[in-house]
This record gives structure tokens, C-alpha cells and sequence, in this order.
């Protein structure tokens, strides 16, 4: 027998080991070591923290998925970013025939184009962000089992993608204050903190939809029902003046229709109502809150569920 018939290579392995684990003697007798389990954290304000930090340092992963999100958008797309404006431009176009021809909807004396587009544009927003960042999660499942990163990221970038197509058709709306002669005032000022409550809420919804999408795939299915009587339920076609005064505290307690009249209301030139923007503050940081904390809870296991 030659020493290499003699070599067992198994057993050099497992005394190899031993000794890379550092047991110097070499022997395959091993102590226990320690086990790390993996498992959905805590839920708490500390995990939200925990999850806004580590956000923060894949921010440029973030700037990057979002970049890809428009450069996809409208490719091989003959009118590209036309398309940001057409569609809230022929939805204002139909909406003008039904609500200000055929059934008369009392707009306070403004033009019923201005009045409806400045209701269309943060709805689009809002609907377009959720609808496409709900099925984000679960149409790149690769991404998720072959590596880390915050989950997050995948609904967030939709969000920011949509947010580039609104900032494109507000410039259709300074056109139009234009062409109707509705002059700014500084009650304009106001729509910045409700574009953010507006950014927040949205941010919620398409969190909390896309965390359970992974899991029940009727979610993606339903939202665009849920979407369609949404719309109705909010004034967009319709001034909230329409809603009965008893209805109306309570109407827009929905965070969204009243982002949506606080917003028109300050853009055409008025002071919104303090209460409104109060109530949907509290509403919408209490939303958010909630859906960040359950997408973390729920992060762990989305790659074994995807």
C-alpha cells in the first residue's frame, strides 16, 4: 500500500476544519457553536427606526431603480413622456362633458377644466404610485432571493417614478391658471405640506398592499375596483361642498379626499381648512407608521412566500 492509498481525504477534511474552527489539536470533536436564527423582528417604533436607517444607506440603490423606472416607462413608446400629460388632459376633456354639460356640478363660480384637473392630478398620483408598486414586489422575485436590500425599495422606486409624471403635468396646470386668469397668492404655500401628507399616504397604502400582495395575490386583483370607487368617493369631480354638512366632518376624515380639496382649495387661491389638514396629518403619520412597521415585520419572509 503507497501513502497515498493510505490517505483518507475525508478525514483530513473534517480534522482541516477542526483546525480552521480553531481547535488546534485537530480533532473532529467539535463544542457547540453558536446559532443565529433569522426570524421577523419585533414589531416597534425601534424596528421603524432600525428600517429608516437602513434605507437611508441603500439610497442609492433607491436613485437607481428609480432611474429605471423611467427609463422603462415609455420605452418603445412613440409619444414617451407626452403620455404624462395626455392622460390627465383627456380625463379632464371627458369629465368636462359629463359634470359641466350633461350633469351640472357646482364648482363655486371657477371653470370646471382647472377645477377638475386640480383634483385629477394628486388622485393620478396617488392611484398610478399604488397600482404599479403593488405588483413590484412580486414581478422581480429573483431580486429578492439572490440578494439583500430593503424591500422597501422595490414599491418606493414606483412612487418616485410617479411623483417625475406629476411634476410633468403640474406644468399643464400652470398653463391653466394661466389661461383663466387665476393669479397665485401665497395661500400656494400651503400645498407644499399636503403634497407631502399626500407623499406619505401614498407611501402607506402601496406599502401595506404590496406587503400583503406577496402573500394574497387577491390584493392586486381588487385594486383596481377598489380604485374606481375610490375615485368617486373623493372630490375630484366634485367639490366636497356637495357632500351633505352632517357627512362632511367625518367625509373628510379620509385623508385622501382631504389632501386632494385642501389642495385645490390652496391652489386656486384660498386658505384650506386648518382641521382638515390637521385631521389628515394625524391620520396619515398614524397610517404610515403602521404599514412601514408590518412591511418589516412581513420582509422576512417574502423571498420564501414570493
Amino acid at each position: 500500500m503507497t501513502a497515498d492509498q493510505g490517505r483518507n481525504p475525508v478525514g483530513e477534511l473534517i480534522a482541516e476544519g477542526a483546525m480552521v474552527a480553531g481547535y488546534a489539536d485537530g480533532t473532529a470533536e467539535r463544542s457547540p457553536r453558536p446559532l443565529t436564527v433569522i426570524g421577523p423582528p419585533e414589531f416597534s417604533f425601534r424596528m421603524v427606526l432600525t428600517g429608516v436607517h437602513s434605507l437611508i444607506q441603500y439610497s442609492d440603490l433607491l436613485y437607481a431603480l428609480s432611474v429605471f423606472r423611467l427609463r422603462i416607462r415609455y420605452k418603445q413608446s412613440i409619444l414617451g413622456w407626452l403620455w404624462a400629460v395626455l392622460q390627465p388632459l383627456a380625463l379632464m376633456g371627458i369629465y368636462t362633458l359629463v359634470f359641466a354639460h350633461v350633469v351640472k356640478v357646482d364648482t363655486g363660480g371657477i371653470a370646471y377644466p382647472i377645477f377638475v384637473f386640480c383634483g385629477l392630478l394628486p388622485w393620478l398620483f396617488f392611484s398610478s404610485s399604488i397600482s404599479s408598486a403593488v405588483q413590484g414586489i412580486v414581478a422581480y422575485p429573483s431580486l429578492l432571493t439572490k440578494m439583500y436590500f430593503p424591500r422597501e425599495i422595490i414599491p418606493l422606486s414606483y412612487l418616485a417614478a410617479s411623483a417625475v409624471d406629476f411634476c410633468i403635468a403640474s406644468v399643464i396646470l400652470a398653463a391653466l391658471l394661466i389661461h383663466y386668469r387665476v393669479a397665485p397668492t401665497w395661500n400656494l404655500l400651503y400645498s407644499i405640506p399636503i403634497l407631502f401628507m399626500l407623499g406619505g399616504l401614498t407611501t402607506a397604502v402601496a406599502l401595506l398592499c404590496s406587503a400583503v400582495q406577496v402573500r394574497i395575490r387577491d390584493v392586486g386583483l381588487a385594486l383596481p375596483f377598489v380604485l374606481q370607487v375610490w375615485i368617486f368617493a373623493t372630490p375630484v369631480v366634485y367639490s366636497s361642498q356637495s357632500v351633505p354638512p352632517r357627512f362632511r366632518t367625518l367625509y373628510l376624515l379620509d385623508p385622501v379626499a382631504g389632501a386632494i380639496e385642501s389642495l385645490r382649495t390652496a391652489v386656486l387661491g384660498r386658505s384650506p381648512d386648518t382641521f382638515t389638514l390637521a385631521a389628515g396629518f394625524a391620520v396619515t403619520m398614524a397610517i404610515l407608521l403602521f404599514a412601514y412597521a408590518y412591511f418589516k415585520r412581513s420582509e422576512a419572509a417574502m423571498a420564501d412566500v414570493v
